[in-house]
């Protein structure tokens, strides 16, 4: 791990950043304490369409049943629910 002063940093950040860029993290010090870090980001893979496809497939309740208990619920909800802006 490169360590580098705020100092050095606020002088010259492009050697630093080209670095961090290419994979290498770097502790930012204080008097020659660490205050921070600069890491490079988290790689991330794209989702490919097959790959959402599978998540979909194994999920639980791959039928309708959920929406049916969801349309229940509801009429149950405004069964016994009353409009708050109307006359009672």
């Amino acid at each position: 791990m490169n360590t580098v002063s705020i100092a050095e940093l606020r002088q010259n950040p492009t050697p630093v950043l080209d670095a961090v860029e290419h994979g290498e993290t770097y502790v930012v010090t204080r008097y020659r304490k660490e205050i921070a870090r600069i890491v490079p980001p988290k790689v991330r893979r794209p989702v490919t369409a097959a790959a959402a496809m599978a998540v979909y497939d194994n999920a639980p309740l791959p039928d309708n049943s959920w929406a049916e208990e969801v349309a229940a619920d509801r009429a149950a909800f405004d069964a016994e629910t009353t409009d708050p802006w109307g006359d009672e």
